[in-house]
């Protein structure tokens, strides 16, 4: 029994000529697509759409969806740490060779932990460069005062 439809196999053509053509674009982000894969995707989700006779799209699995976002994090952390991640990525490597991993868990809470640390350091940050910014404001004011008192007397 065949797994799609004649209608199906158009649909796909068609996203795929589109594609050639330059005019398939994304659905979320609207780019241009140039891979002939996504346009394959794109074009057998249009199918399930219009009801064509489409096997159902793989099941991605949460834990997929969050390993995403923790590499996107941890890509951004390391732009700004610097050396310090790269220590790190190396004691990481060699722990996976030994096969002594911690766990997620721990890991988890150690990268909440520097990261309310980071957010704390800001904070004090701002409110010293406000406290600083505040006490030169009264030495102008008090400077100014002076000068109209003198030039008035």
């Amino acid at each position: 029994m065949a797994r799609y439809s004649k209608k199906s196999q158009d649909t796909v053509g068609d996203a795929l000529h589109r594609e050639k053509k330059g005019t398939l674009r994304s659905g979320r982000s609207g780019k241009k697509v140039t891979s002939r894969k996504q346009a394959i995707a794109i074009g057998l989700s249009e199918a399930r759409e219009k009801g064509e006779k489409v096997p159902d799209a793989p099941k991605r699995s949460s834990g997929a969806k969050k390993s995403t976002r923790k590499k996107a994090t941890t890509k951004k952390a390391a732009a700004k740490k610097g050396t310090a991640t790269r220590k790190r990525a190396t004691t990481k490597k060699a722990a996976a060779k030994k096969g002594t991993r911690k766990s997620t868990a721990k890991t988890a809470t150690r990268k909440r932990a520097t990261a309310k640390k980071a957010a704390s350091g800001r904070a004090k940050a701002r409110k010293t460069t406000g406290k600083k910014a505040a006490a030169t404001r009264r030495k102008s004011s008090t400077s100014r005062k002076r000068a109209s008192t003198k030039k008035a007397s």
